[in-house]
């Protein structure tokens, strides 16, 4: 009973969390740890891995550091302790070292420097007075070429927060998360002119994550087995910055490579895989909303497509039975970022109910669709419409009835092309004669849950002209 109660404690974990998400689980810390090199991460990688310059920039740094004044978000009142770290200029420094194009120099500390310097002339001047032997003079600071300045200027707590739980029976298990998000700009700045040679920007989220499990049941009488578990992980905030600011250090580089500000040691590399790669991030990236998602046009303006249904009839007869359907749509958007679209669909469809009843019919209709995120692969949607039902079997007009149509469903996109889609409808009837009875004071109508795949012509994601670097 115990294993078996561990079993769904662990299986809750994995379903709440995912494999990835529980990772932090199986790697808890039993015992103190030794000292060690810091963490690098995959930005430090992608530093270490840019061109090599022709020459060195000298660069200096006065300031590089929190510009959000942010305290660190507490649930108990106020915190004294900053959100965001105040080393950002180390950082900085360090990652310009780091990347071989730049020689920083000292100068968020000068007035250490100097002092030092004066120390030594004074040192050296008293010796040579004492013992005659002339001492060499110190030699000139390096001046800077270019000044970085910029900052931390956003540090947003509570990006994206949310979660999920279920409890059965004394078990259960819940998770929640939260992201946050830092801000980094960078500039350099020609020391001869005092212009603003580039600007450049990035973001880092930061992610928090809950995980919990427990179990609360009697495994005998007067036996009760209480058992919990979970982890939270906090990203540190630290390596978010550092990872912003190499990703700013790394973009620098680019653009000034890009401008000509600066050149690589081999010139292929202007338009070397490095340089295609950045290019082809920064055109990515026009596309990426605040939330990280991709949004582009994808849906072409002109849509056919095919789809196979179930249906179940809500009518007069008792012992309505679920049978198949069929239905050709067009759907026709003005734009492809549009929200509302028109469609055209044509089905055919049967109906069933007990022994007693069943019979085919063909419809025609009208009807409007509305995307909830139109830019994305996959996307809710709802529908509205009216057309008209015949008989099959049947020539007399009045045999053809007026329906209304709704209904509700998603869609998702393999490729810019191609939808597929699930979704439910309802149509009601205007009369109570389509199954050729006449009972109780509501008029018959059928629901179908439905399978479609949609092609998408016109001007789509594919089509669209691509970014100027």
């Amino acid at each position: 009973m115990f294993l078996a109660s561990c079993r769904r404690l662990l299986l809750g974990c994995l379903a709440v969390g995912g494999v990835a998400g529980c990772a932090p689980y199986f790697h808890q810390p039993f015992a103190a740890e030794k000292a060690r090199l810091g963490a690098d991460i995959r930005g430090n990688q992608e530093l270490r891995g840019l061109p090599q310059p022709r020459e060195r920039i000298v660069a200096a740094v006065y300031k590089f550091r929190d510009q959000t004044g942010q305290y660190k978000p507490s649930q108990n009142g106020s915190s004294f302790s900053t959100a965001i770290t105040q080393g950002g200029t180390s950082i900085l420094l360090r990652a310009l070292e780091e990347s071989r194009w730049f020689n920083p120099i000292e100068r968020e500390n000068l007035g250490n420097l100097l002092n030092e310097r004066k120390i030594i002339r004074s040192s050296r001047a008293e010796y040579q007075e004492q013992t005659g032997q002339r001492q060499p003079m110190l030699p000139s600071l390096l001046f800077a070429g270019i000044i970085l300045e910029g900052g931390i200027i956003s540090y947003d707590a509570n990006v994206i927060t949310g979660g999920a739980g279920l409890r059965y029976f004394g078990a259960g298990a819940s998770g929640q998360y939260r992201q946050d998000r830092v801000t980094v700009y960078l500039r350099a700045i020609s020391t001869s002119t005092g212009e603003i040679l580039k600007t450049v920007y990035t973001s880092k989220t930061i992610l928090s994550q809950q995980v919990d499990a427990s179990l609360f049941r009697f495994v005998d009488f007067k036996r009760l087995l209480e058992t919990e578990t979970g982890f939270t992980y906090n990203e540190p905030t630290e390596m978010a910055v550092k990872e912003a600011i190499e990703k700013a250090v790394e973009a620098l580089v680019y653009e000034g490579i890009q401008e000509r500000l600066w050149s690589p040691q081999n010139e292929a590399d202007r338009t070397g895989a490095g340089m295609a790669a950045y290019q082809q991030e920064k055109r990515e990236n026009q596309d990426i909303d605040v939330l990280g998602r991709v949004q582009r046009d994808r849906r072409g303006t002109l849509g056919i497509g095919l789809s196979a249904a179930t249906a179940r009839y809500s009518g007069d007869f008792s012992k309505p039975q679920l049978r198949g359907g069929g239905e050709l749509t067009i759907r026709y958007a003005p734009k492809p970022a549009a929200k509302l679209s028109a469609a055209v669909n044509i089905g055919r469809f049967q109906l069933g109910a007990g022994d007693f009843y069943r019979e085919t019919f063909n419809y025609a209709e009208l009807s409007g669709l509305y995307r909830l995120f139109p830019r994305d692969r996959f996307t809710p949607y709802i529908l509205a419409g009216a057309g008209i039902t015949s008989r099959n079997k049947s020539t007399d007009m009045r045999a053809v009835l007026g329906h209304v149509t709704t209904g509700l469903g998603v869609e998702y996109l393999p490729t810019d092309h191609l939808g597929i889609g699930i979704g439910i409808d309802n149509r009601y009837y205007m009369t109570d004669k389509l199954d050729h009875i006449k009972l109780g004071k509501y008029n018959d109508s059928y629901w179908s849950l439905k399978a479609s795949m949609i092609f998408y012509l016109g001007r789509g994601a594919n089509f669209s002209k691509p970014s100027t670097p």
